[in-house]
């Protein structure tokens, strides 16, 4: 294991100092690993918090630097909050957190980061850390994680935690259309930025999962920001909900980031489907309503993370891996549904961790990314 953390924002690597290294590599004996992505890790007693100490100067501080904010109610909001939990939790420093950076910036602000003495930096996506990766290796006292996305390579001195847009698209879309069904209703919206690749693969896969509940099912995808990388634009993202509304549409998924709670409040008021796009904590939300939760949440990647950082089971360089249908941190699930669509959407799951969808979700990449 290399002994740097660095916590970016998903979708989530360095070399450990010497002192720690040992305790690492002793503890990764029990692990395993393939082609550099890591399997369940055979440690059972609780980690030890104090190795993560990677700068060895008698603190642990975690930062966060994200190009979302840190209060979008979706994805990065997830991960800031899971981080402030940990730091406060395990006697840490207050966490340093860096949100709403363009890609343009990131280096300077990766920079800021180092200098102010963080042990683990965590990149809340792959935008952020494209350009940079000779970081991860100048600064190896500092542990590097990246939640960066199914499409982003492994990289030396970067760990980093990735999971496929294809499946949990799939199984949104499953979950959308069983509650269609109920409806007797036909049509959703996919709400996104700007037609990025990672974008069209999940709405391609939305698609396929919604009409596997029925072939009759459609959905459309509207941008609703401006390129590049622009998830925050809520006066885009209105009026391509209203239009959408005009037309017909049932359920919305908003796939962005600082624009999408204002959505959730409209199709609140129009009674919509809603789901959220990364949260684990949608069902629970007071505030909002929502009928389903997609999980891709960065803050739940993070305990198992953590765990698998300090017993030695990640590898600098490598990745883990979360599967529909495994791991439980990833997936959609129904806030209300009946016993009967709960069933149908875990086997759905069940089957996409099985890779009963292989072959379909190899013609998503390939139409998303164009190989």
């Amino acid at each position: 294991m290399v002994g740097k953390i660095s916590l970016l924002g998903s979708s989530f690597r360095h070399p450990v100092p010497a002192l720690f290294m040992v305790v690492l590599l002793a503890a990764s004996a029990c692990s395993s690993s393939e082609n550099g992505v890591v399997s369940d890790p055979t440690a059972t007693s609780s980690p030890d918090w104090g190795l993560a100490d990677f700068n060895r100067d008698g603190s642990v501080r975690i930062a966060v630097v994200t190009e979302g904010s840190r209060d979008d109610g979706a994805y990065y909001q997830a991960l800031v909050e899971r981080v402030q939990d940990i730091s406060s939790q395990s006697g840490y420093q207050a966490p340093l957190i860096v949100d709403q950076v363009d890609p343009a910036n990131a280096r300077s602000e990766l920079n800021n980061v180092v200098d102010q003495g963080a042990d683990i930096i965590a990149i809340g996506s792959s935008n952020l850390a494209d350009g940079n990766e000779d970081l991860f290796l100048e600064h190896d006292e500092i542990f590097w994680y990246c939640n960066c996305g199914s499409g982003y390579q492994d990289h030396p001195g970067l760990f980093r935690s990735t999971d496929s847009g294809a499946e949990l698209g799939i199984s949104a879309g499953y979950a959308a259309g069983l509650l269609l069904q109920t409806r007797n209703a036909d049509r959703a919206v996919f709400l996104g930025c700007c037609e990025l690749n990672f974008e069209v693969e999940s709405f391609l896969a939305f698609r396929f999962g919604l009409q596997l509940v029925d072939e009759s099912f459609t959905v459309v995808y509207v941008p609703t920001g401006n390129f590049p990388f622009d998830f925050n634009n809520t006066a885009g993202a209105t009026e391509a909900y209203n239009t959408a509304v005009a037309e017909g549409i049932t359920a919305v998924y908003p796939f962005l980031g600082g624009a999408h709670e204002p959505i959730i409040r409209l199709a609140n008021q129009d009674g919509l489907i809603a789901m959220t796009a990364g949260s684990s904590r949608g069902c629970e939300r007071t505030d909002l309503e929502y009928d389903i939760e997609v999980r891709f949440d960065a803050g739940d990647y993070l305990a198992p993370i953590f765990d698998e950082i300090l017993s030695g089971a990640a590898t600098e360089g490598g990745a883990r891996r979360f599967t529909v249908g495994v791991d439980p941190q990833v997936g959609a699930e129904l806030c209300h549904g009946t016993p009967q669509q709960n069933q149908a959407l875990a086997d759905l799951n069940t089957g996409i961790g099985e890779g009963r969808f292989e072959e379909q979700i190899a013609r998503i990449l390939s139409e998303a990314y164009g190989f």
